[in-house]
């Protein structure tokens, strides 16, 4: 018998742990590789990613009430459109989400000891790798202790950018910045908003979490849009802050441009705090991302396309216990050899197809329809507006889970 994980979080738990992947990946990873593309226009990259999120926010809801189990839209795909669907879904997900706990515990070594980024970021995947092995509720509870300082330290950041002499509002490219000599163009803003993607996906841990979750039919619906308001409202904030200091061109060359916007606004002595609450809010991202990965390679498991022994939950933590020590092993390899922006496009590109499935599928429930479209359309134009190698590499990687896929199916005829 298939054993079931104990749905122990509430309402306030979900958000956290949403809030949680979300915050921390984005102000502190995707703010300067989406100005580097979209320049002044930044805000309007800002502002599409969030209008995409929302309708894949939508869509992910409706499906994780009407299926609430642990995988997501690796569930969502294969009951609604077949088991194919399903399996791309989950492997695009996981391979994607992979590269982003591995953004995430660089980001981690970057800030607290850049001279060893890449050993601090192993360390970090194995700590909390440990923190998930004893039981969600650990896991949660964390999450919200880091959710609780992280905006503590932003909003310090942007009182303290705002407030300065050095913010010149001119440099927002308010009216969409289309026109401006350092914009980047219709084409930056689209790569803008999928990098930015990148940041707000963390709403996606709280579906992945289905069978943890109490009432889900009530519960996810309401999480899941909380979390992305409040995230959205914080990526706002700091966005014009950070780009008021240090204008499109600094913050694309900016390597931490937080720590960067609070010394061009004239306060150095507090670097280190901006410093550490980045440390803090990426460990916090990467502890909801390697639940959502091993959740869903639990249900992977469970389905057979991944292999059997994923599926073991604890008996006493209740928690995939060998499902997390696998995605926590490969995460340490991938930290350890990494580049941080490059991974940021490589996830996004992941996610966004794991998404057009979500918009697939909730398309097929009947109502939300347009939202739906919307949100399959939106994640097909973002994804193909990355980079080009981001795009030729994860094109690659979902064409070899394919591959795999029919090989196993062929395999299994024979058999």
């Amino acid at each position: 018998m298939t054993q079931e994980l104990r749905r122990t979080l509430g309402v306030s738990d979900a958000v956290v742990i949403g809030l949680g992947s979300m915050v921390g990946a984005g102000v502190f990873a995707a703010l300067a590789p989406a100005a580097r593309a979209a320049g002044s226009a930044l805000p309007a990259g800002l502002a599409l990613a969030a209008v995409v999120a929302y309708c894949n926010a939508m869509a992910s809801a409706r499906l994780a009430a009407r299926y609430p189990a642990s995988g997501g839209t690796y569930v969502y795909g294969r009951e609604r459109l077949g088991e194919f669907w399903g399996y791309l879904a989950g492997w695009a997900f996981v391979v994607g989400k992979t590269a982003s706990c591995a953004a995430m515990a660089l980001t981690v070594g970057t800030y607290a000891w850049p001279g060893q980024a890449h050993a601090v970021a192993v360390a970090a995947v194995a700590a909390l790798t440990a923190v998930n092995y004893g039981g969600i509720q650990k896991s949660a509870l964390l999450t919200r202790a880091i959710v609780a300082v992280v905006p503590a330290v932003l909003a310090m950041v942007v009182v303290v950018s705002l407030g300065s002499a050095a913010a010149d509002f001119g440099r927002l490219g308010l009216g969409l910045g289309l026109g401006s000599a350092d914009s980047g163009g219709v084409g930056g803003v689209l790569q803008a908003a999928g990098l930015l993607f990148f940041a707000f996906a963390g709403y996606a841990r709280i579906a992945t979490l289905g069978e943890e979750v109490r009432d889900p039919a009530r519960t996810i619906p309401r999480a899941i849009p909380l979390a992305l308001g409040i995230a959205l409202v914080v990526y706002a904030a700091v966005a014009v802050a950070v780009l008021s200091v240090l204008g499109a061109d600094g913050l694309a060359d900016a390597t931490a441009p937080l720590a960067e916007a609070v010394r061009a606004a004239g306060a150095p002595g507090l670097v280190p705090v901006v410093r550490a609450g980045a440390v803090v809010a990426a460990l916090g991202s990467l502890l909801a991302l390697i639940l959502g990965v091993s959740r869903t390679a639990l249900a992977m498991a469970r389905d057979g396309h991944l292999p059997g022994a994923l599926a073991a939950v604890h008996p006493r933590r209740q928690v995939p216990h060998h499902a997390e020590l696998a995605v926590g092993a490969v995460v340490s390899v991938v930290a350890a050899t990494a580049d941080v922006r490059g991974a940021i496009g490589f996830s996004s590109f992941g996610v966004l197809a794991y998404y057009a499935i979500a918009n697939a599928s909730a398309w097929t429930l009947g109502s939300g329809r347009i939202l739906a479209v919307a949100g399959l359309v939106g994640c097909a134009v973002l994804a193909f507006a990355l980079p080009v190698s981001s795009v030729v590499a994860g094109a690659a990687v979902l064409a070899l889970g394919a591959a795999v896929y029919g090989l196993r199916r062929i395999r299994r005829a024979r058999s």
